[in-house]
């Protein structure tokens, strides 16, 4: 009987696809725009061996963007007179759609030779990246190690790559779009609230003040009513204003939960001038999930800002409590509470952000609150599959 011969991968072909989807991976972790293109030049120059890569992003006009190096030390890249300007060889990878592999950057008739002050060059690979039809940019690699020129495997290999890249500098930018949207929306909600409230009562102050200018010496006394009157409210747009301060903190968490809950108690006392009654277990885990201890700290974090500026409470409890199954917040108030019902209201206070992670994390989050009889909010998350 005849034996089945079987066909295994050639070892160098299997090591190269390990080494792409290493790459791969590197460049799919940061939503960054800039950590991305870093990520995508140092993992293509060490997918093909190369001694210098570069990634130019470029605009309609063919005008250079963004310029991204790898394998210069600082001093060689500061002594680089100018970047490139998408010319020569590199403005032959922009009109694509091919890669272009030349053994000997000097002696290609494309060539307009290279910047004073740049490392000589000989090996050069280059391939476009797109987004759609559309060329965006261009990704080379020069000076092939161990070898006089880029191989066909080589070219196989960074065109793949570069059709990932593409994909994650979409993704990034789209990540940038969406911040940016983002601040914007914030920064209206921000001249709403400041004009609904801050200004409206320092003009109500302002009124005032007229009035005593007025009655000030026919009415003494009524002055002196006023005066501590405007006084009050100035008091109380300050405190706004403070609240306001510690809900557009940014938000930091670097992993130790009873250490970041602990801060932003100490901002919250100080700023809303309001103690916390606070429950912490002792044994409080350290080797949480990551994603758990953040919705944890950020979940604290919305409840204690919403507290600051639309409570108005005298007390406030915080407490966390944990099993080997799930960990639990509580987060009280006496202030003034609002209407469940009334959802527009709820998204502003930021609950439904809140309740969003509870379900993306397999938890539960639950409100209690009453006008006039404080509020109280509950998530718990799971620790176990």
């Amino acid at each position: 009987m005849k034996a089945e011969t079987v066909s295994t991968p050639d070892r160098s072909q299997s090591q190269a696809l390990a080494a792409l989807n290493k790459a791969a991976l590197a460049i799919g972790q940061d939503l960054e725009l800039d950590q991305t293109l870093q990520h995508i030049v140092d993992s293509a120059r060490e997918l093909v061996s190369a001694r210098y890569a570069a990634l130019g992003v470029f605009n309609d006009e063919r005008e250079l963007e963004t310029f991204v190096f790898s394998g210069l030390t600082s001093e060689q890249a500061a002594e680089i007179q100018s970047y490139p300007k998408g010319r020569g060889l590199l403005g032959a990878v922009l009109d694509g759609p091919d890669p272009i592999r030349v053994s000997d950057v000097s002696s290609d008739p494309r060539s307009e030779g290279i910047p004073p002050g740049h490392p000589p060059l000989t090996s050069f690979l280059g391939v476009p990246f797109t987004a759609g039809d559309e060329i965006q940019g261009n990704l080379y690699l020069t000076n092939k190690q161990g070898g006089e020129e880029f191989t066909d495997a080589d070219v196989e290999l960074i065109t793949i790559f570069a059709s990932q890249s593409a994909v994650a500098i979409k993704n990034a930018r789209l990540y940038e779009e969406v911040g940016r949207l983002a601040i914007i929306e914030e920064r209206s909600r921000i001249g709403m609230d400041l004009h609904d409230g801050v200004i409206q009562s320092i003009y109500g102050v302002g009124l005032t003040l007229e009035t005593v200018q007025m009655v000030v010496e026919d009415k003494p006394d009524e002055a002196r009513r006023l005066l501590k009157q405007s006084i009050a409210a100035l008091n109380d747009a300050i405190q706004d204003i403070r609240n306001f301060i510690l809900d557009l903190r940014p938000r930091r968490f670097e992993g130790d939960l009873a250490a970041g809950i602990a801060r932003i108690i100490r901002e919250f006392e100080a700023n809303a001038m309001v103690e916390v009654e606070v429950r912490l277990p002792e044994d409080l885990s350290h080797s949480l999930p990551a994603s758990v201890s953040q919705a944890v700290y950020l979940t604290a974090q919305e409840a204690l800002a919403n507290i600051a500026r639309h409570s108005r409470a005298a007390s406030v409890s915080l407490g966390l409590e944990q099993d080997p199954d799930s960990i639990r917040l509580s987060v009280s108030d006496d202030g003034v509470g609002f209407d469940l019902q009334q959802q527009d209201q709820i998204v502003g206070h930021g609950l439904a952000n809140m309740r969003a992670r509870a379900e993306e994390l397999g938890g539960d989050f639950t409100i209690e609150s009453e006008t006039g009889r404080g509020t109280s909010i509950r998530l718990q998350l799971p620790l176990r599959e």
